[in-house]
């Protein structure tokens, strides 16, 4: 099934620092994103509700992007199998945005981004947002 592009964007009043280590570290996603997160080598295992998920951090640029991409041993190789976090600092207004790129086949878009509306209100809620 064919996956589209979607880019969502969240104010954040928080650091870039801060909120950079909370969505590299397996630690800061940990409090967020899923209910633990594994890391070895270059690979995270995500797990909710005792369902692994394992992804490779493609790039790191700190305080500035993280890119992952999931691993799917039951389909193929995928090139928009990936989500990554940007984080924009305004330099006018000072103010701080969290920008998400994912991708979703487009009849369950309004659920994956629903579900990333969840994600970062609880990723506010432990920054104290």
């Amino acid at each position: 099934m064919t996956k589209a592009k979607y880019t969502l964007e969240y104010p954040f009043n928080s650091s870039e620092k801060v909120l950079f280590n909370r969505l590299s570290t397996a630690s800061g996603l940990s409090e967020w994103f899923a209910d633990d997160v594994f890391v070895s080598d270059n690979i995270y295992t995500f797990v909710w509700d005792g369902f692994e998920q394992k992804a490779e951090m493609l790039s790191r640029k700190t305080p500035e992007s993280v890119k992952f991409k999931w691993i799917d041993e039951d389909s193929e190789a995928d090139e928009n199998d990936f989500f990554e976090f940007k984080i924009r600092k305004d330099d006018l207004t000072g103010e701080t945005a969290l920008i998400v790129t994912d991708f979703a086949p487009e009849d369950e878009q309004e659920e994956a981004i629903e579900l990333w509306d969840t994600q970062i209100n609880s990723l506010k809620q432990k920054l104290g947002i």
